[in-house]
Formats: C-alpha cells, structure tokens, sequence
C-alpha cells in the first residue's frame, strides 16, 4: 500500500484530503506543523509528501530543505494559496518536485499523485517520444532510427528531463544537477542548451512539443503518451 504524508494545518483542508486518499486506498498518515511533518517523514519514509507552505514551528520551505539535505529523494508536491512566481521558484529550488495552489481540484491533485508515484516504482530504460529513442543504458538517442550526437552535459540534461517529466525544473535545478556549482553556468547559458536540445530532439523547435518554457519559472518536458509508449508500462 503506497504511503502519502500530508502536512495542512487548516482542520478542514486536512480532513478533506485524508478522506480523500483514503478513500483511494493509500495508507495516510498527518502532518499539522513543520516540525511533526519533519518527525515522521523522517521516521515512517513515506512514499509521496503533500505539503502545505505556511505551517507553524517550520513552514514547509524549511521542511523541504531538511529532507534534502538528508538525502530524502521522496516526492514532494506543495499546497500553497500563493501564486506569486517568486514563491513558486522558492520552492522548487529548495527541491520540491511541484506545486498546486489553493483553491484546487481533489481529482486533479490524486490525478498527479497518482502519476508521481507511477513514474517513481520503475523508470524505464527505454524512454521513446515522438520519433526519439533514448536508451539509458547505451546512453544514445536515436531519432527515427537515425543516431544523434548528444554532449555528456546534454545527455544529462535530457535524462534529468524525462524522469522528471512533467515536473517544472528551474534553471537553479537545471544548473545544480547537470553542471554543479563548480562552473559558473549562467542563465543564458542553459537557455542556449535547452535551445540546442530542443533542435535535437523537437519536430520543430520554434514551436515545441516536448520542452516548454514556463514564464518566471524555467521549462517542463511533457511526454505524450500514446498507446504502447515503454516509458510509462
């Protein structure tokens, strides 16, 4: 039985959401505070955390941050009522898989918990979209059925884009996991890779399928998934 932890402070809004992933089948366990979310996540590893921005003794900022420096990879969507951008990037960079802002739709919220949770029990070691084939293993991309060249860097950067698909990646997370701190990368720097990726990999990259560019917040790949695709069996 999958675990979800959630961490709501409002009575009501946690009530409502543990019925509704009960209701689902997930085994739930609670969260009213920073400090208690903290506790048990640390404590009973669960396998998804839904968790809300402004909490008491910790707000979930400081939350997510703990876990990531503890080496928790457990995915983290947050429940925030902001909306600003800046809050959003925040975030994400501190290491949040992605965010849903209040009010929101309880179908749609199990709807992407479920497919977190799918994507985490096995990745592929064949991702296939559009008419690309990356092989993981072989480290290759093939597009319709011819090779294409990829640096190590933009291998990564592909590779960081499929698995998380569907998850906005900022340029902080873009720059920290392909490249590191130890070389100044600096925006227009991964704006001209993902320029160069995308003419590697989209149909027509003025106009893309896969690699979008989110406003004030960096890029999201989004895979279609039409029947038989390998990387979500």
């Amino acid at each position: 039985m999958r675990t979800v932890l959630i961490v709501e402070d409002e009575p009501a809004m946690l009530r409502g959401l543990e019925d509704n992933f009960r209701a689902k089948g997930y085994y739930v366990l609670t969260a009213v505070d920073g400090a208690q979310a903290l506790a048990t996540a640390l404590k009973e590893k669960p396998d998804l955390i839904l968790l809300d921005i402004m909490l008491p003794e910790m707000n979930g900022y400081e939350v997510c941050s703990h876990l990531r420096e503890q080496g928790r990879d457990v995915p983290i969507i947050m429940l925030t009522a902001k909306d600003r951008e800046s809050d959003i990037v925040l975030g994400l960079n501190l290491g949040a898989d992605d965010y849903v802002t209040k009010p929101f739709s309880i179908k749609e919220l199990l709807a992407r918990v479920e497919a977190f949770l799918r994507r985490r029990e096995s990745e592929p070691l064949v991702y296939e979209f559009g008419d690309c084939r990356v092989d993981l293993a072989a480290r290759t991309l093939t597009r319709a059925g011819q090779d294409v060249t990829l640096t190590p860097g933009e291998f990564k950067m592909l590779h960081l884009f499929l698995r998380k698909r569907g998850c906005p990646l900022t340029q902080d997370e873009i720059r920290s996991t392909v490249w590191g701190y130890s070389l100044f990368i600096s925006v227009r720097d991964i704006d001209k890779a993902i320029d160069t990726l995308r003419s590697k990999v989209e149909p027509d990259p003025a106009h893309p399928q896969f690699l979008h560019t989110i406003e004030n917040i960096g890029y999201r790949f989004e895979m279609p998934v039409p029947h038989g695709n390998r990387a979500d069996r």
